[in-house]
């Protein structure tokens, strides 16, 4: 079984805009509506969205009988933000952590994703020409995945690597759950960062798997009106 947590509760200053970020149109549909049709075609049978700025609106705009609704009412960081939804997830499902800012990833790479997060914690990847403002996934000398560095945290070599988190990932609800448990907010930020359930489960002696897409538009977040335009012409 699958469930889908979205990630929508940004404030998105740099929108300028009263309109929480998440509702903001691309081609016509707000972006979160696009990431819910997403899990919808993935046969999610439960859809898990964290709102928080502008939550009431947002809420009131994705309403549906297969979207709950969880309030993150500090902003703290994405783990927080997933630690809002995974405790009401069955322990068995599949859970996939998407983003209601991240609208044109594909359902052919989330399936991927989904298929191999039965074996597995799994983490979608890509390799970007320009890597910055991204954490980027560092391997170990078998070219098996070690950690995801946040750029904020990151050396020059480990900024030097192209291939980035997308922040997208899988993994058992129930081992979700224990190791969101276990983020600590100990980096630069003070966030409690989503990626770091990773690591968490390489101390649990689970291999880690990486799923690399090359399509940059797949993964392109939006945080200004400029990258929704970007956004609108890679749609088109």
């Amino acid at each position: 079984m699958l469930e889908v947590i979205i990630l929508a509760a940004g404030r998105g200053t740099r929108m300028k805009s009263s309109t929480p970020k998440v509702l903001h149109p691309l081609a016509g549909r707000p972006m979160v509506m696009r990431v819910i049709d997403t899990a919808r075609q993935l046969k999610a049978e439960r859809i898990h969205v964290v709102v928080g700025h502008g939550a009431e609106q947002v809420s009131a705009a994705i309403a549906a009988p297969d979207v709950t609704t969880y309030v993150q009412a500090e902003q703290l960081g994405t783990g927080h933000a997933a630690l809002q939804a995974a405790p009401s997830c069955l322990p068995q499902s599949t859970v996939l952590v998407l983003y209601g800012d991240v609208p044109l990833l594909t359902t052919e790479v989330l399936s991927e994703v989904v298929n191999a997060a039965s074996h597995s914690p799994v983490l979608l990847a890509a390799t970007l020409d320009n890597p910055i403002g991204y954490g980027r996934v560092i391997r170990d000398s078998n070219g098996c995945f070690a950690k995801v560095v946040e750029q904020k945290d990151a050396s020059p070599d480990e900024l030097a690597v192209a291939e980035v988190n997308t922040g997208v990932l899988a993994a058992q609800a129930s081992e979700l759950h224990r190791w969101l448990l276990q983020v600590t907010n100990d980096n630069v930020q003070g966030e409690f960062y989503l990626p770091d359930v990773l690591g968490l489960a390489l101390d649990d002696g689970r291999e880690v798997s990486v799923v690399v897409t090359d399509r940059s538009s797949d993964i392109a977040g939006v945080n200004d009106r400029a990258q929704l335009e970007e956004l609108e012409r890679a749609y088109q």
